[in-house]
């Protein structure tokens, strides 16, 4: 089956596609906090013998229930997945048993929203930032060098980067690890950098992380595997979000912080949409 044969054209557009049932282990609290962000919806769309998928924002009236753009969510620029080379299946086809990704990672990261200031400096070398930028964001000299060895040991390929700066103050960081096979992110890496509570490694600025729960469940793409962190009151300088995405070979990480405090729904929607970037 082909990746383009795997996704679901809704028959209207004025009717919302219905978030995916989720497994909720069992000893997490229900959560009790509503989708308060845009979702995206996947639309096929095809450009020469290549395969691409758009991906736009529903309008909030389409939803009943959901707060209005007062809750703080950015304006992104209509999605578009790269198209992929000819020949080659996506990350999730059946045969591709690597769950790799064929297009080029770095245009699978999620561009900056409107208004924002790109951070130049996780441009890197032709789109890919050196391991040590990456290991920057870890506050504990030791942590870093533990996570490199790990990052050479498990093989990693290349690491591509995009940040920006909102006009609020955001900071917003999003690195994505790429290795040979999704064996390799579950099995070595995933469960070694992000336990169920709280990441094993300390991120700058953030003395403590908890699981988030406030985090919509409804918000899963399919095929992603996610675990969302927040640092708790009370926060030192700024406030600090992380975000860990499992997608085939790929290890997403997303970070964004905030003086003060940092608003979760614009967290939420940048880590949605990478996973549908990324799914």
């Amino acid at each position: 089956m082909t990746e383009s044969q795997q996704v679901t054209v809704p028959p209207r557009p004025d009717v919302p596609p219905q978030p995916v049932p989720v497994e909720v282990r069992k000893d997490r609290r229900v959560l009790r906090a509503v989708l308060r962000w845009t979702a995206a919806a996947v639309v096929l769309a095809t450009a020469g013998t290549a395969t691409a998928y758009g991906i736009s924002g529903m309008e909030r009236t389409d939803v009943p229930g959901l707060a209005t753009r007062s809750d703080g969510r950015w304006d992104f620029p209509r999605l578009t997945k790269p198209p992929l080379p000819s020949g080659s299946p996506g990350p999730f086809a059946a045969g591709n048993a690597a769950e790799a990704h064929y297009a080029d990672l770095r245009a699978l990261l999620l561009p900056a929203p409107e208004g924002a200031k790109e951070d130049k400096a996780l441009l890197g070398s032709d789109g890919w930032l050196a391991t040590k930028d990456f290991l920057a964001e870890y506050e504990l000299k030791e942590e870093r060098e533990e996570l490199g060895q790990k990052l050479v040991d498990t093989g990693l390929r290349h690491i591509a980067a995009r940040g920006w700066t909102t006009p609020d103050g955001t900071r917003t960081r999003i690195y994505l690890l790429q290795f040979g096979t999704a064996n390799v992110v579950e099995s070595k890496l995933q469960s070694d950098v992000q336990a169920y509570t709280s990441p094993t490694y300390r991120v700058r600025g953030a003395a403590e992380a908890v699981y988030d729960e406030a985090f919509p469940e409804p918000a899963a793409v399919a095929g992603i595997s996610r675990t969302a962190f927040t640092e708790p009151k009370p926060y030192g300088a700024e406030q600090v979000r992380q975000g860990y995405l499992s997608a085939g070979d790929v290890f997403a990480v997303i970070l964004q912080s905030r003086k003060g405090a940092a608003n979760p729904v614009p967290f939420q929607q940048t880590v949605t949409l990478q996973s549908q970037l990324l799914g």
